[in-house]
């Protein structure tokens, strides 16, 4: 069996906290794959230009973002709905983490696309779990 190429994850998240539970989970599955952190959706959406930028076929392959809805400047949603306005981020997969029970933010997210919609309010080994579970699944997808 080939060796798959590991998952790029980008983090949009503005809580210390909810980043330490996310690396934990990553350095717990012994997951090697690159986590970069952006603390807002703006650096989160310079990211990715950049990244796609420093690739000839201007591809973002082999990457999931994880997307804190509640940001700072820019909401997670504002931040969905400029990353789909460009065709070759609109197959970029993005799982909203929320601490928002608002079913018109759930609706939202995936009108624009998003792949999952999880609460993060459930306390955080639960949720240090749902991120083992997140990354694990999103490793063995094949993706373009």
């Amino acid at each position: 069996m080939a060796q798959r190429e590991p998952i790029d994850m980008l983090l949009v998240e503005d809580d210390e906290v909810d980043v330490m539970i996310v690396q934990r989970a990553f350095k717990r599955q012994q997951i090697l794959a690159p986590l970069q952190v952006a603390r807002d959706s703006w650096d989160a959406l310079t990211i990715l230009r950049r990244v796609q930028q420093m690739h000839a076929d201007n591809s973002l392959k082999r990457r999931l973002v994880c997307l804190d809805l509640k940001m700072p400047r820019m909401n997670g949603l504002e931040f969905l709905e400029q990353l789909r306005q460009y065709p070759n981020r609109k197959e970029i997969p993005v799982v909203a983490l929320t601490t928002s029970h608002h079913e018109t933010d759930r609706k939202r997210a995936y009108q624009l696309n998003v792949a999952a919609y999880i609460l993060k309010s459930v306390g955080a080994t639960q949720f240090a779990e749902t991120m083992e579970a997140l990354v694990e699944y999103w490793s063995l997808c094949e993706m373009p």
